[in-house]
This record gives C-alpha cells, sequence and structure tokens, in this order.
C-alpha cells in the first residue's frame, strides 16, 4: 500500500485505529461465544458430578457395599485419605483408589440366625 492509499484510509475513517479495534473485537465474538457455550454445556456439569461423587466417597465407611469403575463388587473395610481397602473374596482384600468407585450399593446387611 502506497502512503498516499494509507493516507486516504485515515481520513475516510476517523480516528483509524477505533475502526480497526471494532472490526478485531466483532471477529472474535463468535469464539467467545462458543467458549461461553462450550462452558455451559460441558464444564459445568462435569463439575456438579464431580463434586457429587467427591461427596459420595467421602461418606463411605467400613461395611459399605460398592462396585467400583471397573467392575468389581466388593465391601469397604477401611478407608484412609487416598484410597480404600476392599474386601473382594474370603481373605481377598485390595486398595483401589477414591476415584475407581462406581456405585455404593449401601450397608452389608447382617444376617442373624434364629433357631
Amino acid at each position: 500500500m502506497s502512503l498516499a492509499g494509507f493516507m486516504m484510509s485515515l481520513q475516510a475513517a476517523p480516528g483509524g485505529r477505533a475502526q480497526g479495534s471494532a472490526g478485531f473485537i466483532t471477529a472474535l465474538l463468535p469464539f467467545i461465544l462458543i467458549f461461553v457455550i462450550f462452558y455451559v454445556l460441558i464444564i459445568l456439569p462435569q463439575r456438579k458430578r464431580q463434586k457429587k461423587h467427591m461427596a459420595m466417597v467421602e461418606q463411605l465407611k467400613p461395611g459399605d457395599r460398592i462396585i467400583t469403575s471397573g467392575g468389581i463388587f466388593g465391601t469397604v473395610m477401611g478407608v484412609q485419605p487416598d484410597r480404600i481397602e476392599l474386601k473382594v473374596a474370603a481373605n481377598v482384600k485390595i486398595d483401589i483408589t477414591k476415584s475407581a468407585v462406581a456405585v455404593i450399593l449401601g450397608a452389608q446387611k447382617t444376617e442373624q440366625k434364629t433357631e
């Protein structure tokens, strides 16, 4: 662009830079809108599910029956800050991370025999 063409563009648009800034903001607006929609539809529900899961896991206590995300059924034998000791069979105990808990089935019911 020649100097004369540049001078004419400045005269045609008073404040020269303001029109360029408005164009930039207008071009950026669809990206901002997409980000807001993405945040509302994806991120907020995921955070809500994660908080609900963490509250559920924090309430675990020995005797609760759970299913892990890998599909293992077991009974909680102990709860530590970062993991859970899980009894999966007679004399078989495993340690899992708290994030591996998928479903809490409830407390194990002890059957009392009356004879």
